[in-house]
């Protein structure tokens, strides 16, 4: 990789990141505690959740690798891709036939975005303030 400069994210803006994704899981994880459903129900959205926050972070670090010119494999590419749609798909398909309001179908679906988009954030800003550490290293 050449030696590039990469600015350190603003420490608001890390904070703001890490304060989504807690929000977020937190949320989501509070509404299936305090939901009136099976077990393995809360069971099967809890993993829908877990798997959708590491396919998101394994996405976007294919994506910044590639970018960056760091081989990624494309198995690995399509794999990311393909995991972070399905567990989109999961969360729709499991809300859609689920026996629920549509005001707690519309909270699972925000909570689980907000947690998606902010697990990305989170993820690019450990990226830049490592990358701006080491850069500051070597100069």
């Amino acid at each position: 990789m050449e030696n590039k400069l990469f600015q350190k994210p603003s420490n608001a803006f890390v904070a703001a990141s890490w304060v989504t994704l807690l929000s977020g899981v937190l949320a989501f994880i509070i509404g299936l505690w305090n939901a009136d459903m099976e077990l393995n129900e809360k069971g099967y959205y809890f993993t829908v959740l877990m798997f959708g926050l590491f396919a998101a972070i394994s996405l976007q670090k294919a994506v910044r690798d590639q970018l960056e010119g760091i081989p990624v494999t494309s198995i690995y590419y399509s794999l990311a891709w393909f995991s972070t749609v399905l567990s989109i798909v999961l969360l729709v398909v499991g809300l859609w036939n689920a026996t629920l309001l549509r005001s707690e179908k519309g909270f699972y679906t925000m909570s689980f975005t907000l947690s998606m988009f902010s697990a990305i954030a989170v993820q690019k800003n450990t990226r830049d303030s490592q990358h701006s550490e080491q850069s500051t290293e070597v100069n």
